[in-house]
């Protein structure tokens, strides 16, 4: 069964602002998370009293939360490396 994906305000502005190309390749990255949230490549990150996830785009990384309960990713932040985790 597929996820809903919402993006917060935030990851969708950034998402809008963004470059075609790599606009259309974060799109498609969500998309395959909408199949499967715990795919290869997609990362825990610790220290978080929220269970978060990543997953890499280039030199983009999507923030995300999977509520299992409601069958919902939850896009907190989409954004460059550098930048992300702040």
């Amino acid at each position: 069964m597929n996820y809903e994906v919402h993006l917060s305000s935030n990851a969708y502005s950034f998402l809008k602002r963004l470059e075609k190309g790599y606009r259309t390749r974060i799109i498609g990255k969500l998309e395959m998370l909408s199949r499967e949230p715990y795919m290869k490549g997609v990362k825990k990150i610790a220290g978080r009293k929220e269970s978060l996830f990543r997953v890499r785009v280039g030199p983009y990384r999507i923030l995300y939360e999977v509520l299992e309960e409601k069958k919902v990713i939850l896009v907190i932040k989409i954004d460059k490396r550098s930048r992300v985790y702040r």
